[in-house]
């Protein structure tokens, strides 16, 4: 046991002196570890004391671990290639150099002052960010040079430019629509130059001119003026007119009445008073009957044509328009006659009817029908020819009758009973003189106009004829009429002597 003792002395000295060696030795590495992390630290720090941080954006420009000095040439170089791309409201583009207007870009030592701001203490956070920095740079340029330039683009040339035009009603054949306004190209000068630096000025490089650049419609399609015009041409349009007259369709539907109107350029909406006219001169040349040629079949069979006379019907022209301005004003479906001036017996073009006086100057003859019957026929004589006394031709109506009356004339006076004038101072009367009537009497020994017949047969006739009924009087082959009754009746045989 004694030999054993020493032994186990010496082996715990030895592991203990090789413990700590090892501890000398770790103490050694972290030390030195410890003064290169530092030393790495510091470094970095020394670096960003002069160089922007990673993931660094100043002004646009990226320039991470860059210098100030790196950042300014950059910006010196951007102001000598700066270009700015401007499109118009056409889609079309210009572009303006910067150095044709002595764009250059002005020191002003910021680009050191932001270096110099990072906290580079925490460059290892730094690290690991991003940092996006406005620049407060500033730029000189020759405005002069910059206005010339904006003057000479293409958006100022005449042929280039189209005018806004405003929204507004156009009437078409049987409507009206609304045409939206057209907003053009017409240039504002001012505005135009004032966005063009702004962007310059902000360094922009793409500029499209905005609305407030262009002239502008000053009437748009939702404004109020549209509006009331439209609430104008829908009452003008609402006051259909339909007029009654037998066997026609006549009016003035939405179609018609928007061929009478005007548009005005302050949205007013009137009457155009040539066209009014010229409707209500054709509703009395189509309507008006008074003196028309007609085909009339005679109580012979045959038909013969005649025209002249008073009879038929006849629109009042001015009191037509009047009421028909008056009806359109109102804005109403009006239905009624036009305003006649003369009426005949019966409504229409076909307006003589069934009820009517016939007389053939060449046969001798008179018929009276009422309502499509014979009521009764005469014999009779008419003007004498020879001494130019001819009875008036034509389509004439019963004026008035007249009982007892003594008829007139250059070198006569005849008493009658029964008095029915129809032309002028010529009408139908008993002549109790005359023993015969018909054949050619007339030829020679006529009356001085008027239509004789024998007594019974005009006491009939002054009993049972009407006011206002029609007188178809006719010759069966030319005469020539030259009596002023002729002439004062519209007679359809008369013309005018001619003198020396």
């Amino acid at each position: 046991n004694g030999s054993w003792a020493p032994a186990a002395a010496r082996l715990m000295r030895a592991e203990l002196e090789k413990q700590t060696t090892s501890l000398r030795v770790l103490r050694g590495i972290l030390c030195g570890t410890g003064a290169a992390v530092i030393g790495v630290y510091a470094g970095f720090c020394v670096y960003y004391h002069g160089h922007y941080f990673p993931h660094t954006t100043i002004g646009g420009i990226s320039c991470g671990n860059q210098t100030a000095d790196d950042l300014e040439a950059k910006n010196i170089a951007s102001a000598q290639n700066y270009q700015l791309h401007i499109t118009d409201r056409k889609g079309n583009k210009y572009t303006l150099s910067g150095s044709d207007f002595s764009y250059t870009y002005k020191r002003s030592g910021e680009e050191q002052s932001l270096v110099k701001q990072q906290k580079i203490l925490l460059w290892p956070v730094a690290l690991f960010q991003k940092h996006q920095i406005d620049l407060n740079r500033s730029f000189h340029y020759d405005e002069t040079a910059l206005n010339q330039l904006t003057d000479a683009l293409a958006i100022f040339d005449p042929s280039y430019i189209e005018a806004p035009e405003n929204a507004h009603l156009r009437i078409m054949d049987d409507d009206y629509t609304i045409v939206n306004e057209t907003p053009g190209n017409t240039p504002i000068r001012d505005e135009i130059i004032k966005e063009i630096q702004k962007a310059i000025d902000d360094q922009e490089t793409t500029l499209t001119l905005s609305d407030a650049c262009y002239e502008k419609p000053s009437v748009t399609a939702d404004d109020q003026q549209i509006a009331d015009t439209v609430s104008q041409l829908d009452r003008y349009m609402a006051a259909t007119v339909t007029y009654e007259i037998k066997g026609a369709d006549e009016g003035l539907d939405k179609a018609g009445i928007l061929s009478l109107l005007d548009l005005k350029k302050d949205g007013s909406v009137s009457i155009n008073d040539t066209r009014l006219t010229s409707y209500v001169q054709h509703l009395a040349s189509t309507y008006n009957t008074y003196g028309d040629v007609r085909k009339f079949k005679t109580s012979k069979g045959d038909t013969v044509k005649i025209g002249g006379g008073d009879y038929g019907w006849v629109i009042d022209k001015s009191k037509e328009k009047k009421e028909l301005l008056k009806d359109l004003k109102g804005g109403k479906p009006v239905k009624r006659e036009p305003v006649y001036e003369q009426r005949a017996m019966q409504s229409g073009l076909d307006d003589i009817g069934n009820t009517y006086v016939e007389i053939d100057y060449t046969s001798q003859h008179l018929w009276y029908y009422k309502d499509g019957s014979l009521v009764t026929d005469t014999g009779i004589v008419s003007g004498n020819i020879s001494r130019g006394n001819g009875s008036p031709d034509g389509i004439f109506k019963i004026a008035y009758k007249q009982k007892d009356a003594t008829l007139v004339g250059e070198n006569y006076a005849s008493d009658v009973r029964y008095f029915m004038p129809f032309a002028y101072n010529v009408g139908i009367h008993d002549a109790s003189w005359r023993s015969t009537f018909g054949k050619e009497i007339y030829k020679t020994s006529g009356s001085h106009g008027c239509i004789n017949v024998p007594p019974k047969k005009a006491k009939k006739l002054f009993q049972t004829l009407q006011v206002g009924t029609p007188v178809i009087a006719y010759y069966r082959e030319p005469v020539t009429l030259t009596a002023e009754n002729t002439r004062i009746s519209n007679a359809y045989s008369y013309k005018a002597e001619t003198g020396l």
